[in-house]
């Protein structure tokens, strides 16, 4: 019997022992089933982002080239801007698009010859395909600087003058553009004046002597009204604060006022018309935009379609991969009379059915 019991005993302990022994051993695998499970969970969502980040980078390459423009201008002023805006239309109109797979980087000089030479060293340095200059001073630092990406100007009147190009028809470097000037387009106003203001003895023309458009200009300005016995008298301005002071200094001396594509100048011009109106001395620009602030009269255009012709070259490099010594200097070729009556009634000016009649255009070229 106690051999018995002592059996009974050992037989208890051992399946006790089995029992625990196999307690623990689920324990562990339960535990090491919940990591695995976690670890299989953490694998999936894993997975399933690197699979959308393929997707979106697959998406990325299906929408098609992206391109980056750096656009330096000297200053704000109507004209220079709605260059801007014609050459992002013309870009838009192409299928490139601000936004959408296009990068503008804009700078303004505000007029500073130290911010333009600053951003075109900046421009220089960044990634850009294309480059864009708004006026002569800004064309002249960009095409200084930058030498190994196309560079397009605009708002510039003489491109050679200003050694940006050295052939209009074919350019030999990186530069090309649209110059925003027509030699037709001063002479046709010099003899507007001649003819129409036979009281005009004396133009009066307000410029900054640094700005080479503008002395461009007023050279031939000065060379038309010459040959209708007109004499000019220049008064010189540094900077836009001066205008209004350059502008009366010539109360009493000119017998009409003009002005160039003088970037210093046009930023003033408020001022000119201001003293133009308080003497009743006709005011002549060289721009649309100026005639629409309170000028009397210019042969001009617009300087939206201005910027639309640079954008279109702009389009033929970054699309059809021209390059610029493939695409001639274009100029403006719309040119027409451009008169504003409310401005003619302040500086006295009596408009004749004679004057009105050189206007080809009256709906959108006479400003009432």
């Amino acid at each position: 019997m106690r051999k018995a019991g002592h059996l009974l005993m050992i037989v208890l302990l051992a399946v006790a022992l089995a029992a625990c022994g196999s307690g623990k051993k689920d324990n562990e695998g339960s535990g090491n089933g919940a990591n695995s499970t976690g670890a299989a969970g953490s694998n999936t969502e894993q997975s399933s982002g690197n699979a959308g980040q393929s997707e979106g980078s697959g998406d990325s390459g299906d929408s098609g080239q992206s391109y980056r423009i750096a656009i330096s201008q000297i200053v704000e002023h109507p004209s220079l801007d709605a260059t801007r805006e014609g050459f992002l239309a013309a870009l838009k109109d192409a299928g490139i698009e601000e936004g959408v797979n296009l990068t503008v980087d804009y700078n303004n000089a505000q007029g500073d010859p130290t911010n333009n030479l600053s951003i075109a060293q900046k421009i220089a340095a960044d990634p850009n395909d294309l480059v864009l200059a708004i006026a002569t001073p800004s064309a002249q630092a960009v095409a200084q600087h930058v030498k190994d990406v196309p560079v397009l100007f605009a708002a510039v009147t003489d491109p050679l003058g200003a050694n940006l190009v050295d052939n209009l028809e074919a350019p030999s470097g990186n530069v090309t553009g649209a110059s925003d000037t027509n030699p037709e387009a001063v002479r046709k106003l010099m003899d507007f004046i001649a003819e129409y203001l036979p009281d005009v003895k004396t133009v009066g023309i307000i410029i900054n002597e640094g700005e080479q458009n503008a002395v461009v200009m007023a050279e031939n300005a000065e060379q038309q009204l010459a040959t209708h016995g007109i004499q000019t008298v220049r008064a010189a301005v540094a900077n836009t604060s001066e205008v209004k002071q350059a502008a009366e200094s010539l109360v009493g001396r000119a017998d009409a006022f003009f002005i160039t594509l003088d970037n210093t100048v046009v930023s003033g011009v408020d001022a000119i018309i201001q003293v133009a109106n308080e003497h009743d001395i006709p005011f002549f620009s060289s721009d649309r935009d100026t005639v629409e602030r309170g000028a009397f009269a210019t042969v001009g255009f617009k300087y939206y379609d201005h910027g639309y012709q640079a954008g279109q070259m702009a389009v033929e490099i970054l699309k059809n991969g021209k390059k610029p010594s493939e695409l001639p200097v274009s100029f403006p070729d719309k040119l027409d009379f451009i008169l504003n009556l409310k401005a003619a009634a302040e500086q006295n000016i009596t408009v004749t059915d004679e004057m009105k009649a050189v206007v080809q255009d009256p709906a959108n070229n006479i400003i009432e």
